[in-house]
């Protein structure tokens, strides 16, 4: 089986590289990176794609600078959205897999949501980025019937999240030994996910041909930005105040959801409930520090 990997670089594709070299070669992993393929080109995309036998393309590129992307929607659905529906239609006339990664921001328009969102709970963005990964899901599922979108959420890995300057984690860990005291919002809740626990759900997803669909891999439980900055500190043993606040108080330009949460019941069934977020971020600690 031959698997074309887009955006390897990021902290979600670095994981999944890992992954890959780490696992028993099941399959061979070709990586191509933005300096090799414009995803925004639909020429490049034939020209580059098109010549190129594969068995299954995952994409993990994207326009993911949330707050940048509210002032430049028209670049956000060219790479999130059309460039999906795009590559979905090359894997139709190629007879391949399309393993598609989404996002929680899809969700948030509900905002006395209090449970977990389900796969076919209906879609509801509050920002420019949700909204060009929604249609992106839409436009990649009708143009093949063989699409598994996966919605991570809340990202954290080794490699940090590429273009953001780090991840939360990171975040966290450095302004809490610089200056002993945190302000973090407490009324967005969501489902801190580790970027290596993704990829050894996508690499089983792969190895044992999951049904297509829509699927959460995130990690189990859910908690707010105040909740997953109190126990990094706990966890990193650092001296630090966390004060919780309201979002009203640290104003974004891109409005974020008020709730998030995944329910990965669905992969749970599909494979194993993966671990909580807490021993995620346990494991990602051990990983920092080795």
């Amino acid at each position: 089986m031959r698997v074309i990997l887009l955006g390897p670089d990021g902290q979600l594709g670095s994981d999944i590289r890992w992954a890959h070299a780490q696992a028993e070669r099941a399959f061979d992993l070709i990586p191509i990176r933005r300096s090799q393929l414009d995803v925004e080109s639909p020429d490049a995309l034939d020209q580059e794609l098109g010549g190129i036998e594969f068995d299954v393309l995952v994409n993990c590129t994207g326009y993911h600078k949330t707050d940048e992307v509210e002032g430049n929607a028209a670049r956000a659905f060219s790479v999130n959205a059309h460039a999906a529906g795009r590559l979905a239609k090359l894997c139709a006339e190629k007879g391949a897999r399309f393993i598609h990664v989404s996002t929680d921001y899809v969700f948030g328009g509900d905002a006395k949501r209090a449970t977990p969102l389900k796969e076919d709970d209906p879609v509801a963005p509050v920002n420019v980025y949700g909204a060009s990964k929604a249609m992106g899901e839409t436009l990649a599922q009708l143009a093949h019937d063989d699409v598994v979108v996966l919605r991570v959420a809340s990202l954290f890995g080794v490699a940090g999240a590429s273009g953001k300057g780090g991840n939360f984690v990171e975040t966290i860990l450095k302004r809490s030994r610089e200056t002993g005291e945190l302000t973090v919002v407490d009324d967005q809740t969501m489902s801190p996910t580790s970027t290596a626990d993704v990829a050894d759900i996508l690499l089983r997803l792969l190895r044992e041909r999951c049904p297509a669909g829509v699927y959460h891999a995130v990690n189990s439980g859910s908690a707010t930005w105040f909740e997953f900055a109190c126990e990094i500190v706990r966890q990193a043993g650092i001296d630090a105040e966390v004060t919780p606040c309201r979002s009203v108080d640290f104003p974004t330009i891109a409005m974020r959801p008020p709730y998030s949460a995944l329910d990965n019941g669905k992969l749970a069934r599909q494979l194993d409930r993966p671990q909580s977020w807490q021993d995620a971020l346990s494991r990602h600690l051990q990983a920092l520090e080795a």
